[in-house]
């Protein structure tokens, strides 16, 4: 049995140095860490703070609305692609000595390889930098506000990430230092030695600092909603599996009691939520915290100070039960026309938490019922995928049917990268052994076995993107419906096609350069492959005629914010934004907290409108929680003008 506390240890335990907050999109982690840091700099103003995100949509400066900040309190949004290009800067040369150092393979050759590698290590960076401030004590408590769950994650598991990259540095070496120890005798350690060790030490130290519970803190951020629970446990899963220590876990916006039907029936299915919540082991170990949901958005000094305030520990309660209440039923104002039958690929976007998983899948059914004849495929593109919560539908990552006419699958972003360099590892080895069987190779071998190491982080993901063009052709689907990652990384994600296009330029290079002792012919089939693939993914999506991105929103200031760089990104992309959904609108009603709500709606509805005249707008209201086949028919049966 748990001791009663006042408060979780997040705003109580002054050995912590490290919080960090995360959790599924559009749960309100960047609030609550604001929040945490405004309230800790004012309880202690002799600590100095630092708030900082290291989320690629950053909006971090939305949520404090120009508040002037506590003297003690500093506010960053990283800009990771700065350390980036400052860690280039200041190591180049090192790195080309130590590509000029390790095999047959000339500086050229390397250089381009390391170039190539680092750009997506920039949150890496940006993490070893805050490791380090942490270190040598440059802040008290540094609060950070991550990116959405599966990004998040990818960030937690960097260090393997960058223990990669330094042993294929760390190769590069090898050879030279038993040269110089077969002829001299002995092998002075010398200053690349201590760049590559040095850069390791840094990575451990980030990773003992993450793995400290005393001085380290994880804090989910969740809603008492299914799809929010199930991404949540898969998070607490993985943090327990990192040794990330996580004691609290917040709960945000529960609706209060009250007698208008819209409140009584969202109440009803959180406290149903809320007691399987209790009854699940992946939750047995945390303090779940409470916060009720504000009639005002939370942006700004005085509300974000006022954000704790209602926090309350939970404990099960009971309610009424749901289904003794009339459901709330989807309601849709302005529908757009169904996307072009010639359309190929379709892909929902916005900030996460918005609702775009919902609509994919609405849109999915919607349109395997009216394009009969017509093979869909609708996949996810998200590290932490969703459709299948959604779906109520267990899938993997080979093309499920779901209903008529349509299929859905849920990519592993990692599985054909893995394959790609086992395979590459095989024919090498197998290539070598048939060359030279009596020859010592033992060194450029290694070093020619850590190309596959030196390519830039997230081709993986990319790589899976690609795959989906295996699946768009006559004999298998005839269109593809993505529900892509977070506004930030899918962004990152759609402009990763020109660094990958000069990897494998690079790696072809070296293949025809080395091609009598270096031929792979399975390896540059499958490259080739990929950057066919890669073409056409690119030629797909600037196509108008073809592909259509459709952006999903709330009706919040942050979520506008986010969706007007998202549409931006798109126009730098030459990517067709032809609809806008603004999801999870409250209806116009008497009751105070629900009217509150519509009228802060509509003030930012007119910004929607004023923004973006060219773009054709939907909104679609809140509703009983659309999960499962035939809930999602319904919704996708409103979401769309039946054809006259």
């Amino acid at each position: 049995m748990k001791s009663p506390r006042k408060s979780p240890f997040f705003l109580s335990d002054p050995s912590i140095r490290l919080l960090l907050f995360g959790g599924k999109g559009g749960v309100g982690k960047t609030t609550a860490s604001a929040a945490t840091a405004l309230e800790l700099a004012l309880r202690h103003p002799e600590r100095s703070l630092l708030l900082v995100s290291t989320d690629p949509a950053h909006s971090l400066q939305d949520s404090l609305a120009g508040a002037p900040l506590p003297p003690n309190l500093q506010v960053m949004e990283l800009d990771a692609m700065v350390y980036l290009r400052e860690f280039q800067v200041k190591n180049r040369q090192r790195l080309m000595e130590i590509a000029s150092r390790g095999t047959f393979l000339d500086e050229e050759d390397i250089n381009r390889f390391l170039e190539l590698s680092l750009p997506g290590m920039d949150e890496l960076m940006a993490f070893l930098e805050i490791s380090r401030w942490i270190k040598e004590g440059a802040y008290d408590l540094i609060i950070m506000d991550t990116a959405p769950t599966g990004h998040a994650l990818r960030l937690m598991e960097m260090p393997d990430t960058i223990r990669n990259w330094l042993a294929a540095l760390d190769t590069l070496l090898a050879k030279q230092r038993y040269m110089k120890k077969l002829f001299r005798g002995s092998y002075d350690r010398d200053d690349l030695d201590h760049f590559v060790e040095g850069l390791a030490a840094s990575v451990r130290e980030m990773e003992l600092l993450l793995k400290d519970r005393k001085e380290c803190r994880f804090v989910p951020v969740m809603l008492a909603e299914t799809l929010s629970i199930e991404e949540t446990l898969d998070l607490i899963r993985e943090l327990h599996r990192l040794q990330i220590g996580v004691e609290d876990l917040v709960i945000n916006r529960l609706y209060p009691e009250s007698s208008c039907l819209t409140c009584r029936n969202i109440r009803a299915r959180q406290l149903e939520e809320l007691c399987r919540i209790f009854n699940d082991p992946g939750f047995s170990r945390l303090r779940l915290w409470g916060v009720p949901l504000y009639p005002e958005e939370i942006r700004g000094m005085e509300s974000l100070r006022f954000f704790w305030k209602g926090l309350k520990e939970i404990k099960p309660v009971s309610g009424e039960d749901p289904l003794s209440l009339p459901l709330l039923s989807p309601r849709v104002d302005s529908p757009p026309p169904l996307p072009a039958p010639a359309m190929s690929m379709l892909v929902f976007a916005g900030k996460g938490g918005v609702g775009k998983t919902t609509l994919a899948c609405a849109t999915a059914l919607r349109l395997a019922r009216t394009y009969t004849g017509k093979r869909i495929l609708l996949f996810s593109a998200d590290p932490a995928h969703s459709l299948s919560d959604c779906l109520n539908i267990p899938l993997g990552p080979e093309p499920k049917l779901v209903a008529p006419g349509l299929w859905a699958m849920e990519m592993d972003a990692t599985a054909d990268f893995v394959a790609l360099k086992k395979q590459y590892r095989e024919e090498l080895t197998q290539f070598l052994s048939q060359l030279m069987p009596n020859h010592d190779l033992t060194f450029d071998r290694e070093v020619m076995e850590r190309i596959m190491d030196l390519s830039p982080p997230g081709i993986d993901e990319l790589m899976a993107l690609t795959a989906m063009m295996y699946f768009l052709t006559p004999e298998n689907y005839d269109l593809l419906i993505l529900d892509a990652a977070p506004t930030g990384h899918l962004v990152r994600l759609l402009e990763l096609p020109e660094i990958i296009a000069g990897w494998l330029k690079a790696v072809f290079t070296l293949f025809l350069k080395y091609r009598k002792i270096f031929w792979l012919p399975g390896i540059s089939e499958r490259l080739v492959r990929l950057s066919k693939d890669l073409k056409r993914l690119r030629s797909v999506l600037s196509d108008p005629s073809r592909s259509a991105l459709y952006a999903v929103s709330i009706l919040t200031e942050m979520s506008f914010a986010e969706t007007t760089d998202l549409v931006a990104a798109c126009g730098r992309l030459k990517i067709q934004v032809p609809h806008l959904f603004l999801n999870m609108a409250t209806p116009e009603s008497p009751d105070p907290l629900c009217g509150s709500l519509f009228r802060r709606e509509s003030v930012v509805r007119e910004r929607f409108l004023m923004k973006f005249p060219h773009i054709s707008q939907t909104v679609v209201y809140r509703q009983s929680e659309p999960r499962g086949i035939e809930n999602l028919d319904v919704l996708g049966q409103l979401l769309y003008r039946h054809s006259k």
